[in-house]
């Protein structure tokens, strides 16, 4: 019977192969198990929208975006009904470069990531209240931008992302259907001077007068 010649080449690199096998199972063994989702509780949410937390510091939502996230301040936007996955990434952004707002980035920094999933998690669920276009004069201009752009302009239509009724796509496109024209208006100017960031509105909104954005903004108050 032949014997194996463990010191032969072949034999050698078989075993400095198995040996390397082993070692990086090893260490995959080791490797920390990725932290787990957080348990969102939208129960939790509406007590920290309603509340706040005092002991933090940190006011109640309601103070400024309304019961069930109706806001009347023209200025502070309507939550009630924005997909739940856009408002987690907004509360996010707010704690980056991406949105650099006093009031908001204070407050966002305050929230733990599960906190702001509950918010979230909870805004969905309510029911928007519906709003009006107010400036008869241009409706229709607005409604022309909203529904087919500015060709001459290179501005898309309003609706190619953020539906025909203004309903949004979760995550990528907020629900801007009956949102306060004050509110739209600000946050247009906002992308035009690039001090909210975003590639696509970004540059669009620089593409777009200052009434061209104030027509679109009233329009879209009256979507439903």
């Amino acid at each position: 019977m032949n014997s194996v010649n463990l010191f032969s080449p072949i034999v050698k690199s078989l075993l400095v192969a198995l040996l390397a096998v082993s070692a990086t199972a090893h260490a995959e063994d080791k490797k920390p198990a990725p932290p787990a989702p957080p348990k969102i509780d939208a129960a939790k949410g509406a007590t920290l929208f309603s509340d706040g937390d005092a002991a933090r510091g940190l006011p109640a939502c309601v103070s400024c975006h309304g019961a069930g996230g109706n806001s009347t301040i023209a200025v502070n936007p309507k939550l009630a009904g924005q997909h739940e996955g856009y408002l987690y990434k907004q509360l996010v952004n707010f704690t980056t470069a991406q949105r650099n707002q006093p009031v908001m980035t204070t407050y966002a920094k305050m929230l733990t990531d599960e906190e702001k999933h509950n918010i979230a998690a909870w805004l969905v669920t309510q029911k928007p209240t519906a709003g009006a276009a107010k400036n008869k004069d241009t409706v229709e201009m607005g409604k022309k931008i909203y529904r087919g752009g500015l060709a001459e302009k290179s501005v898309p239509a309003c609706a190619s992302c953020h539906g025909a009724s203004g309903a949004g796509i979760p995550v990528q496109y907020p629900r801007l259907a009956g949102q306060h024209q004050d509110y739209a208006f600000t946050e247009l100017g906002l992308f035009k001077s690039g001090a909210r960031k975003s590639v696509e509105m970004e540059a669009i909104a620089k593409r777009m007068s200052d009434e061209e954005m104030k027509a679109v903004s009233d329009y879209v108050a009256g979507l439903k």
